[in-house]
């Protein structure tokens, strides 16, 4: 039963009603409710819902407006002056690029490789990240030296340098780009566990699993992983806007997804020669960028918060606040109120003497 809970419980009992009964709920349906009261929250994962769906949708809208994400319209994609047109010009939605190719068609179609890699990059890093992390904090001596300097090593490399390195020797592509991100995204989350781990093997419950035989493999993966996965979701929510930004800068210095496939990187890389002319072809794809880094920053913010038990205490002390406002307006309707419920007659109430 959480401190909420019982706090509800107690109010209801104090202004005389009947108590229910409390059912128990789990750390994530307690997160989760947490979550919901959260506004910021909620409309930051209705952005990411919308961002996807479009994502996946995107063979759709191309069909709709008969414009492939690939192709050039020459006629009706560039001016007299061999120009980009503007948004809601000859069926183009948010107008053309710099070759008269649709620019929404080719955003979405750069939402898919984005949303993939840095959900794929990070589930990736994830499992990495945990996998070392438990080993490094559980076994501890030589191997958590080796692991530790090891992780401090990817930390501290510069992945511009090797991301130009691995582009001149095997020439840039989507699979440099995760390994990439992947390589350079464990690291942090290592760390996070192997202070975490280094914690929990001390505690009570973990001394009588392996007083009862157990070995340490499952002691790391059955005792120890349930009470990390908090903490490894917060970081993970936080590391996808950021394999994100990873991927459209390296697309960007023409290190990643290589033209004509569509990514956000390389469509800003194109439109720098197009800023002064053509303002919808910087502004749109910076805009779906920033809205879906944004996004994910906030909603990561919201699950930090839904998980940690301070903030049902805050949730208790505002409850406790808005109870006693309404006890106070409780109270002073029934002092105004006469005893049937309604206002008090003036007639009759007593008249002080004239002086």
């Amino acid at each position: 039963m959480s401190l909420t809970e019982v706090q509800m419980q107690a109010d209801s009992t104090e202004i005389g009603g009947t108590p229910t009964s409390v059912e128990g709920r789990s750390q994530w349906q307690l997160t989760w409710r947490r979550l919901r009261g959260d506004t910021v929250s909620m409309i930051a994962l209705a952005v990411i819902v919308i961002m996807v769906v479009l994502a996946l949708a995107a063979p759709l809208f191309a069909s709709i407006t008969h414009h492939a994400p690939n192709v050039a319209f020459p006629d009706t994609g560039e001016n007299e002056v061999g120009l980009p047109v503007g948004p809601f010009t000859n069926g183009f939605w948010l107008g053309s690029d710099g070759t008269g190719r649709d620019l929404f068609v080719r955003i979405l179609y750069g939402a898919r490789i984005s949303l993939f890699v840095g959900i794929v990059t990070t589930f990736i890093a994830a499992a990495l990240g945990v996998t070392v992390g438990l080993m490094a904090g559980y076994f501890g001596g030589l191997i958590d030296t080796l692991l530790a300097r090891f992780t401090d090593a990817v930390l501290a490399f510069p992945y511009v340098v090797l991301a130009i390195a691995l582009a001149a020797v095997f020439g840039p592509s989507l699979t440099i780009i995760m390994v990439l991100i992947t390589f350079f995204s464990w690291a942090g989350i290592a760390r996070i566990v192997r202070g975490q781990t280094l914690s929990i093997k001390e505690k009570e419950y973990i001394e009588a699993a392996r007083s009862l035989g157990a070995g340490p493999f499952r002691i790391m993966f059955f005792d120890i992983l349930p009470n990390l996965l908090a903490p490894v979701l917060v970081v993970a929510t936080l590391y996808i806007p950021q394999a994100v930004v990873f991927e459209s800068t390296l697309s960007f210095l023409a290190l990643g997804i290589q033209p004509p496939t569509a990514s956000w990187g390389n469509i800003l890389a194109e439109a720098t020669n197009f800023y002064q002319t053509s303002w919808w072809y910087v502004v749109f794809p910076a805009v779906a960028l920033l809205i879906t880094t944004l996004a994910f920053n906030l909603l990561g913010d919201g699950i930090r918060d839904a998980m940690d038990p301070r903030t049902e205490r805050l949730i208790a002390a505002r409850r406790m606040r808005r109870n006693k406002r309404k006890k106070l307006q409780a109270k002073k309707r029934s002092a105004l109120s006469g005893p049937s419920g309604s206002f008090p007659d003036p007639a009759r109430q007593p008249q002080l003497p004239m002086p």
